[in-house]
């Protein structure tokens, strides 16, 4: 059976970061979930939304997928954050991934966002990648 090309994506974008020492060294561990745990300890990194699409022609199958990670911390203001968004920038924008049955033909970031939420207890920063992929 084949993997999807997302699950393929997710696995080998978390095998990047959580590869990565000074990552982890900020997060304080490999704190990087599709969900996190009740009580979770701040900072984390979270595969918050995806979008996907056929992106298939006549002669190959392709996606296309617009995926978000989160930093969310609980540090005040956005400095952690950010800091933190910075580190998966320099890891995964336009990194040269190998996925399990397909394979990457870009993964580029879109865009950033920073918010606060529950009443200003955590930041949260947002970060929107474009992969486009074909089977194998």
């Amino acid at each position: 059976m084949s993997v999807s090309p997302i699950l393929a994506l997710r696995r080998a974008m978390r095998a990047r970061l959580a590869a990565d020492a000074s990552l982890l060294s900020a997060l304080g561990g490999a704190k990087i979930y599709d969900e996190a745990p009740r009580g979770a300890e701040s900072p984390y990194v979270l595969f918050a939304d995806t979008r996907w699409r056929d992106w298939s022609t006549p002669e190959s199958k392709g996606s296309e997928q617009s995926i978000t990670l989160s930093v969310v911390s609980i540090q005040r203001g956005a400095a952690e954050a950010l800091a933190i968004g910075e580190t998966i920038l320099a890891l995964l924008d336009e990194a040269p991934l190998a996925l399990d049955g397909h394979r990457l033909v870009d993964l580029r970031h879109q865009a950033s966002e920073t918010r606060r939420e529950q009443n200003g207890r955590f930041a949260r920063l947002d970060l929107r990648f474009r992969a486009t992929t074909e089977a194998i």
